[in-house]
């Protein structure tokens, strides 16, 4: 599942923490596939999901683990959700 052009590490947005798990958010396309939301870089993570996105980094070599616990029909990289969806300000 893991795709050639990906960087060694990508950034990926998640929930937020309950004790020591954590868990990537899967996000719904327009026509109905899951999408895992992967950045090539940090700053390109907080431009796409906001400055409040909680986030993991991961070694793509390890998506394929991801991907048996939490499957998804395509890796959309470096992309940018709707503002409306993304996290507030902890505390707003």
């Amino acid at each position: 599942m893991t795709n050639p052009a990906l960087p060694p590490v990508v950034y990926l947005p998640t929930g937020d923490r309950s004790g020591d798990e954590t868990s990537v958010e899967l996000r719904r396309t327009e026509d109905g596939r899951t999408a895992l939301l992967a950045y090539s870089a940090l700053d390109r993570l907080v431009d796409g999901c906001g400055q409040h996105q909680p986030w993991a980094m991961v070694r793509t070599e390890h998506l394929d683990k991801l991907y048996e616990a939490h499957p998804y029909d395509v890796i959309m990289l470096d992309g940018a959700i709707p503002e409306e969806l993304r996290h507030p300000r902890p505390g707003a």
